[in-house]
């Protein structure tokens, strides 16, 4: 892989007031967290319920509609490593396929414009660059969401990408009324199947991405050897996917992807997999021989039964 490391950030300056114009374009998808009543736009400043929930809107233009801080281990560190690992092209045949499969699978809306919501979005990169290449193969108006509960992760998507609307929210209470989507990204994060059936359009789809039993595995064995953490299954991910919705097509996206000592550092740091690993384990990794790094996945696309 190349050293000259590419910049997807759609720009550098921060546009809060079209942030603004597009939440009050797409207004009737909100739903108020705590009444679950719909909202309206409030001098372009939050959004606010009849029942006066209110809900700021930040000076970047993301929305945070959770009710309390969350307890969990998504930091700014793990999304600098994350986009640094992004930037590289790490996840790119992914989101390839992701594209095929939505171009394959998804007809156009009859009002000629799609909305996309990724479920767990992080720092926004994978639904950025699925956009963008959604859009260089057909005319059909895309508006992108993404909602994750790590407030730096959706701090870092608002900052850097412009076009998509970014709120901090729970998958656990979508804050979205129902059958508003056409398209559910659920990439490497974790599922709610009731709300996403609830916030799927009757033609609308899921694709969820889960990680095979080769992901990382280099990185699985040099840190955790001889343990039972060492292999990984995702037969029970995609059982539970069937039981909840009716699967169309999976497809497994398989590829190699070569790192140097620093990328290893950062994809370590990215990683859940690395949080239950001793600093030993983690020095030891650093100091072996890993060049390559295997990419495994299972990506699954379904319809609500």
């Amino acid at each position: 892989m190349s050293q000259n490391k590419q910049n997807h950030k759609e720009n550098t300056g921060i546009n809060p007031a079209a942030r603004k114009v597009k939440i009050k374009e797409n207004i009737d998808i909100f739903k108020c967290p705590v009444c679950g009543d719909r909202m309206h736009l409030g001098d372009y400043k939050s959004i606010i319920c009849p029942n006066k929930h209110c809900f700021d809107i930040s000076r970047s233009g993301y929305v945070n509609l959770l009710l309390k801080p969350p307890k969990h281990k998504y930091d700014k560190e793990m999304f600098e490593a994350r986009n640094i690992i992004c930037s590289m092209g790490f996840f790119d045949p992914l989101i390839d396929a992701i594209v095929g499969l939505i171009l394959n699978n998804v007809s156009d809306n009859a009002s000629g414009s799609i909305r996309i919501l990724d479920a767990g979005c992080g720092e926004g990169y994978h639904l950025s660059q699925i956009i963008k290449k959604l859009q260089q193969n057909q005319g059909t108006h895309l508006q992108g969401i993404g909602i994750d509960i790590s407030k730096d992760g959706i701090q870092f998507a608002a900052k850097n990408y412009q076009s998509i609307m970014w709120c901090v929210a729970d998958l656990a209470k979508i804050p979205f009324m129902d059958k508003k989507f056409d398209i559910v990204l659920n990439i490497l994060s974790p599922s709610n199947y009731s709300e996403f059936s609830r916030i799927i359009g009757n033609e609308g789809v899921l694709i969820k991405v889960a990680p095979d039993s080769g992901y990382l595995k280099e990185l699985r064995n040099a840190l955790y050897q001889g343990t039972n953490r060492e292999q990984y299954s995702n037969e029970k991910t995609i059982e539970h996917f069937g039981r909840n919705f009716r699967i169309m097509n999976t497809q497994k996206v398989m590829y190699n992807v070569s790192v140097n000592r620093e990328e290893l550092s950062h994809l370590i740091k990215m990683t859940p997999l690395s949080w239950r690993a001793s600093d030993e384990a983690i020095r030891k990794a650093l100091d072996g021989k890993i060049d390559r790094i295997t990419a495994d996945f299972t990506v699954i696309i379904g319809k609500s039964r």
